[in-house]
């Protein structure tokens, strides 16, 4: 792969190019308006380029640039870097610590549902860390989809991707869906609901499923409620009335995935004689 071009340093805040990434990052929409997404740190970076993501453009500290080297042949797998000084890095991001990279990354653009897929669908979660811990929990337990329905946090909002760790580039994602575009989703939907009589544990969990989480504080809308399959509570034999959402996700998840995979006995530890 061809390397990015000579890099062009940028030492004023009021660059044009800063000023849009500073919209990008406090701004969990802008993304939809400009095409462009803008992704802080490491971690992310080095995700996006292990599954193949080709990013538009690098923005790299000086002082990483000039003395850690992973991080930068991390910055030349962009088409081009801009290398800023470390002070002006800290206005790019809502990070403690700011990121010493970041990439710009074209945004894929509103998906369209593909049907016969192992799903969750999300109802109206607003909440962005819920949303980001979700899509997480998605990708490890085998989900390939993830569908917002309108009034849900924005999927690509910087947010939703660092909750997210990375997971967003490993699923397809559809988002502000309307509830009427699940007709074409093709597998059976199950909700979570801690008033449902059957209870996840002892269900029989049909695979693949569209796995469905409603809002923090509504839960499942009622018209959603009736196009699902089946309804199903969390069996909590310690007394509390509900989970967080991103919580019970996880929990029903992980429960689909251990009904389906059997998993490799352990390794046997070395004696220690």
């Amino acid at each position: 792969m061809a390397e990015a071009a000579t890099p062009r340093h940028v030492t004023s805040r009021d660059n044009p190019l800063l000023v849009r990434l500073r919209k990008l990052a406090s701004d969990p929409g802008a993304y939809r308006r400009t095409g462009l997404i803008w992704i802080e740190g490491e971690h992310l970076c080095a995700a996006l380029v292990a599954r193949g993501g080709r990013p538009e453009q690098a923005v790299v500290t000086r002082s990483a640039w000039e003395s850690q080297p992973g991080l930068h042949g991390l910055a030349r797998r962009a088409a081009t870097v801009v290398v800023v000084e470390d002070a002006l890095m800290a206005t790019l991001g809502t990070l403690e610590s700011p990121a010493p990279i970041g990439f710009v990354v074209a945004w894929p653009g509103a998906a369209a549902l593909v049907p016969g897929r192992p799903s969750v669908v999300l109802d109206r979660v607003q909440d962005a860390g819920n949303v980001g811990a979700i899509v997480r929990s998605a990708a490890a337990f085998g989900v390939t989809q993830v569908i917002a329905l309108k009034g849900s946090a924005a999927l690509w909002s910087p947010k939703v991707l660092r909750a997210g760790m990375g997971a967003h580039f490993a699923l397809h994602l559809v988002e502000a869906a309307e509830a009427d575009a699940l007709d074409a989703i093709g597998v059976p939907l199950i909700a979570t609901s801690s008033h449902a009589v059957d209870v996840l544990q002892s269900a029989e969990l049909p695979w693949p499923c569209g796995w469905v989480f409603g809002h923090e504080g509504q839960g499942i809308a009622g018209r959603l409620l009736q196009r699902c399959a089946r309804t199903l509570r969390i069996a909590q034999p310690g007394g509390e009335e509900s989970l967080n959402v991103a919580a019970a996700a996880a929990v029903c998840l992980y429960e689909s995935t251990r009904r389906r995979v059997t998993l490799p006995p352990a390794a046997p530890r070395p004696s220690s004689a």
